[in-house]
């Protein structure tokens, strides 16, 4: 019967969404997936009848004209909170020890996010709350269906209300941020703000597209569950049981000293986390110990927050220096007072491009909010409106090159600043920095310091002139002694038959990376065959497209590109052709290496699953085949064991390439 087909696919659906969104381990298909979703669909179009709340299809999202207030049936409470170890121990932990004896612990991670209230009658979810005030907030239901990781039906008929943080993660956020950037539209300071601004979107449309989640972090049973759990422990492992999504990084302590521990541990550990996490919830783990304890006007007494130092900071825009890079873009550079910011002192951070000075309306001398930008770049992100600020005298952009002071200009569909003057001091010593840097042709030795030296001497105007270099030009160079002239010029001379993928990178083509370089290296063999190759051979290489073809079509026949690649050949610069497949072993797999391996680079070790047919690639993924995890590996091989992806040891590795 039909009614049975669409109950199968639903309950199908729901369990691969579960895997997907929860679990982050895909069980099915993408092409699969799709192909259920879409013959549901037919299915309910043609018997309206038989559709229920909890299908899948009900999450595309519609228009409400306002969200209406709705008071909690049960409060959410408040948490008292502290940045003190000493207080967490000796304070909080000591009262509870004094009264209630030694307590179990559960460690939380505290997720900055949006509070809500989720409710499921007899395992059907019914309603999606906010927070408000914690006795009354908004009906966001509507919204809330259209978050994947929130189950619209759970695995058992229970009734229940849970409570969780709806977030967005970084890299939606980044994305994001990069879309409303190109559209002219407004940029969110922090995740936080995305999520707010996403889930309170009046058309629920456009909350499906903003790739939010959700962790759940405690539960109300109401009916239909047997055995109520007696720990707040258990019942976390049974909200997952039932299809909710929970924090994986929960750990139960024996008591405050290992509470403490955990704290330490996520403090360093948490800017590798793909979602904001601003401290750590302490909660104690016994229930009938819970309802004994009781609440304050405003928290719970059995719980408290130790809250991580801020990773947003304030300190003073000193200057906004004006720094030319390869291709003659200007992009400014925030100087700061220097401060403590993710465990390193910052000094410097990004303003992106002028224009988004301009938004920000940064000026000289003001306070100003800066973070870091996936935890790694520091990055302006607000500035301090108060009367000083509007006393300083606006910022303008410049309109000279800061180097060698020609006429700046805009390009075409761009936002930046460039400066087209061929012979800028600034931008000919950036072309020569990155052509010896480790992604292009990785000449060691060879620093910003002496590349200063050897252009002002005359010695060096381009990356060509490198391979024209004497020991005695290295000799006549301030703090230069003869080993280490020695050790410039071979380093140089060693460079000379490096990978056909390097050279391509170290060019610079308008649009060609590192990635796209190996591309066309492995497409094309040879410098020559590249570039004869005709603007329609070029885009139809996977990746590349007409847009960048044109680019490389064009590069190859600009007048000092030929002359650029007469004098490499004249000098004895001769690309080594991209290695042959040694086998098909790896062929449609993806690796990805993090960490330090001993047996060989992590450089080596990419060689080698390309030529047994793999790839390669520097993040993890769904679509990640294998993870190779050498010593001290870092955020990858924690993503890698969140979404359930193979994690090789080196003899793992080297087992397989036997």
């Amino acid at each position: 019967m039909v009614i049975d087909r669409i109950n199968f696919l639903k309950d199908e659906i729901n369990k691969a969404n579960y895997k997907y969104y929860v679990e982050d381990n895909p069980s099915i298909s993408d092409y699969e997936y799709d192909k259920m979703f879409a013959e549901l669909k037919k299915l309910e179009s043609e018997n309206p009848l038989f559709v229920t709340p909890d299908s899948p299809t009900q999450r595309v999202g519609s228009i409400s004209e306002k969200f209406f207030p709705y008071k909690h049936k049960y409060r959410l409470y408040s948490l008292d909170n502290t940045y003190d170890y000493e207080d967490l121990e000796l304070d909080w932990y000591k009262k509870i020890v004094k009264e209630y004896g030694e307590q179990e612990l559960v460690c939380e991670l505290k997720i900055d996010g949006l509070a809500m209230a989720l409710t499921y009658e007899n395992g059907i979810f019914v309603r999606g709350v906010t927070r408000g005030d914690g006795i009354t907030g908004e009906d966001i239901t509507n919204n809330l269906k259209t978050v994947k990781a929130i189950p619209l039906k759970l695995f058992e008929p229970v009734s229940v209300e849970v409570r969780g943080e709806v977030y967005m993660p970084k890299e939606a956020f980044e994305k994001l941020n990069k879309e409303n950037l190109a559209k002219g539209e407004k940029l969110f300071a922090n995740p936080r703000n995305a999520a707010a601004g996403s889930i309170r979107q009046l058309d629920s449309k456009i909350t499906a597209q903003r790739d939010l989640s959700m962790f759940c972090y405690t539960a109300i049973f109401t009916g239909g569950v047997k055995d109520v759990p007696k720990t707040h422990f258990e019942s976390l492992k049974y909200l997952k049981k039932l299809g909710f999504k929970v924090n994986p990084n929960i750990r139960l302590c024996k008591n405050a000293k290992e509470a403490i521990e955990y704290c330490k541990e996520w403090d360093e550990k948490r800017f590798s986390l793909d979602y904001a996490t601003d401290g750590v919830v302490i909660k104690v783990n016994d229930t009938l110990v819970q309802q004994e304890m009781g609440f304050t006007s405003r928290a719970p007494k059995w719980a408290t927050a130790f809250k991580f130092p801020p990773e947003e900071v304030t300190t003073k825009l000193l200057a906004i220096e004006e720094s030319v890079g390869k291709t003659g873009a200007i992009t400014p550079v925030a100087i700061l007072e220097p401060v403590q910011l993710g465990g390193s002192t910052v000094a410097r951070a990004s303003l992106h491009n002028f224009d988004e000075v301009g938004r920000l309306d940064v000026r000289i001398g003001d306070r100003v909010y800066i973070k870091k930008a996936a935890e790694i770049i520091p990055k302006v992100v607000k500035v301090i409106e108060d009367e000083t600020h509007y006393n300083l005298p606006e910022y303008t952009p410049p309109e000279f090159c800061p180097s060698c002071h020609s006429k700046l200009t805009t390009h075409e569909d761009e936002v930046n600043l460039y400066c087209d003057n061929p012979d800028c001091h600034a931008k000919r010593c950036a072309k020569i920095e990155y052509w010896v840097s480790k992604d292009a042709m990785d000449i060691d030795k060879i620093g910003p310091s002496i590349i200063e030296q050897l252009y002002t001497k005359g010695f060096a105007k381009t990356p060509v002139d490198l391979y024209k270099l004497t020991m005695q030009d290295f000799m006549q160079l301030d703090m230069v002694k003869e080993k280490s002239a020695f050790n410039m010029y071979t380093a140089i001379q060693e460079s000379k038959n490096r990978p056909l993928a390097r050279l391509l990178t170290a060019f610079t083509i308008r649009n060609v990376g590192k990635e796209t370089a190996g591309v066309l290296a492995n497409e094309f063999e040879t410098l020559e065959n590249l570039q004869n190759a005709s603007v329609e051979e070029l885009s139809k290489v996977e990746g590349v497209g007409e847009i960048i073809a044109q680019d490389i079509y064009n590069f190859f026949r600009k007048s000092e590109t030929i002359q650029m690649l007469a004098e490499l050949k004249e000098l004895g610069i001769e690309p080594a052709p991209p290695a042959q497949n040694v086998s098909d072993k790896f062929k449609g797999q993806t690796f990805v290496l993090t960490g330090t391996l001993q047996n060989m680079t992590r450089d080596e070790a990419s060689e080698i699953i390309k030529q047994m047919g793999g790839k390669t690639s520097s993040s993890v993924s769904k679509n990640t085949s294998f993870v190779i995890a050498g010593e001290k590996a870092g955020s990858k091989l924690d993503k890698a064991e969140k979404l359930g992806v193979i994690i090789l040891t080196e003899d793992d590795f080297l087992n397989m390439i036997k």
